[in-house]
């Protein structure tokens, strides 16, 4: 990976997502088990921690704290099934090795490193093991 970064002099390198079977589905959603509305918006491959990160970042419009919102309680399960279904696989097809991988929801587009106040964002970071997702709490 480091080779990669230094020959493009990034630290930080969005991915397409059109590799992911099934992702043809109807509006390109997700399925969670929440049933909640989840698009992937891009994997990034981020170096910045002095590590490499695989950042896999999700729309999700129904996320938020208030009554009738998804709560982090909520898509926190969502976030682990999808480390499993999608963070997993594309982690062994790109043969990469990350330290952590992080799933990302917000509840509307952001850009990579932007602030946001009004964004409900919720993140978890995990480290793969044997192709488990073992949460590691940030």
């Amino acid at each position: 990976m480091s080779r990669l970064r230094d020959k493009l002099g990034w630290s930080t390198l969005v991915l397409s997502v059109a590799w992911f079977p099934g992702q043809a589905m109807a509006e390109n959603l997700l399925p969670v088990p929440s049933g909640q509305p989840v698009e992937l918006s891009n994997v990034l491959l981020d170096t910045n921690p002095g590590e490499l990160w695989v950042r896999f970042r999700f729309v999700a419009p129904k996320i938020g704290s208030t009554v009738g919102r998804i709560t982090y309680d909520v898509a926190v399960v969502d976030m682990a099934h999808l480390c499993e279904v999608l963070a997993v696989p594309y982690v062994a097809q790109h043969k990469l090795d990350p330290a952590r991988v992080v799933i990302s929801f917000s509840d509307r587009p952001i850009d990579f490193g932007s602030s946001s106040p009004e964004a409900t964002q919720f993140f978890e970071a995990y480290r793969l093991e044997q192709s488990q997702c073992i949460w590691e709490g940030l």
